[in-house]
């Protein structure tokens, strides 16, 4: 499915709010709310809008660390970025976890009560024999922007 300007949208505006109501949202993208409600649906069944979910204040649950960090893996076989991935995905402070280009394999967001939970999990990863060769971790001291959106109007320009 190639999606156009009013798909666009309508990602742009749930994005916003997914909890708006098809009325509101097809008001926002210029449509009637039967075409709307056609085209959002479209979207979820062909993976584009994969769910929703609210977004949660932290910082008023109590104290949290968030930690990045770098893994470097000992091997570098299929199976040593499989057993890797299988661990950490176990981990409910696992975030978010890229396999990335340059000097290291892994960054992982981990989000914990404090430095000695995160420790704990550190620990616990490498006696695991995971495959980690190496880790750097870099602690959060501020996060003075953090956005919930993607840039979906600069990914998918307007075609002239």
């Amino acid at each position: 499915m190639k999606l156009d300007q009013i798909d666009i949208k309508i990602l742009v505006e749930l994005q916003k709010n997914g909890r708006i109501t098809n009325v509101e949202l097809a008001e926002l993208v210029n449509l009637s709310p039967s075409p709307c409600l056609i085209r959002v649906k479209k979207l979820q069944q062909d993976g584009y809008i994969t769910g929703y979910s609210a977004r949660i204040n932290i910082a008023k649950l109590g104290q949290a660390l968030t930690v990045f960090t770098e893994v470097t893996l000992k091997n570098h076989r299929q199976s040593d970025f499989a057993r890797f991935l299988a661990a950490v995905e176990r981990l409910d402070q696992v975030v978010e976890c890229h396999l990335i280009s340059g000097g290291y394999d892994y960054l992982v967001k981990f989000i914990t009560s404090g430095i000695a939970e995160y420790q704990l999990i550190m620990e616990r990863l490498v006696e695991l024999d995971v495959g980690i060769d190496k880790y750097f971790s870099f602690v959060v001291l501020k996060s003075p922007i953090i956005k919930a959106h993607m840039p979906l109007r600069s990914l998918f320009p307007q075609e002239r």
